[in-house]
């Protein structure tokens, strides 16, 4: 069962910080305590802005040979994140 209970009261801290500098780079004006005037989607933007710093998508390409026509390479790109 979760709890909203602060195990490290440092880490409450640092995540409300964390929490102003995403909302700073989204561009949503959040003030210190209650923000029950925020939108949705300004809510939603400072929490998908945080999970995208805390997991950010990685890329890569590969190049290979194709396996059906003789002499064609295939481009193929893989999306990944990677989880802590």
């Amino acid at each position: 069962m979760a709890s909203n209970k602060t195990l490290v009261p440092d880490a409450k801290e640092a995540l409300n910080k964390f929490k102003m500098e995403a909302a700073s780079e989204v561009g949503v004006n959040l003030k210190q305590g209650y923000n029950g005037d925020l939108t949705s989607k300004q809510a939603g933007s400072v929490g998908g802005q945080m999970v995208n710093i805390m997991t950010p998508v990685r890329c890569t390409k590969i190049e290979r040979i194709n396996r059906i026509a003789q002499g064609h390479i295939v481009e193929v790109k893989y999306n990944y994140s990677v989880t802590v």
